[in-house]
């Protein structure tokens, strides 16, 4: 397993409390999760976030995530 970091100055979409938000990969797989409520969203890998195999719901629960280069 990856290790888990915190996103600086992110705000929770359920609880809205600040820097509670933290974020990992899984298998390719983005996650985040809340610390304070336990909220968590998954973004998929951007193969196959453009497949058309995938819902279209699927990318209005994500989160945005910085990556700082």
């Amino acid at each position: 397993m990856s290790k888990k970091r915190f996103i600086a100055g992110a705000v929770c979409p359920a609880c809205q409390q600040q820097d509670t938000l933290r974020w990992w990969l899984e298998n390719e797989v983005e996650k985040v999760e809340c610390v304070a409520c336990h909220h968590t969203d998954t973004r998929l890998p951007k193969s196959v976030e453009d497949s058309k195999h995938v819902a279209g719901s699927t990318s209005e629960q994500v989160i945005g995530i910085f990556k700082p280069e």
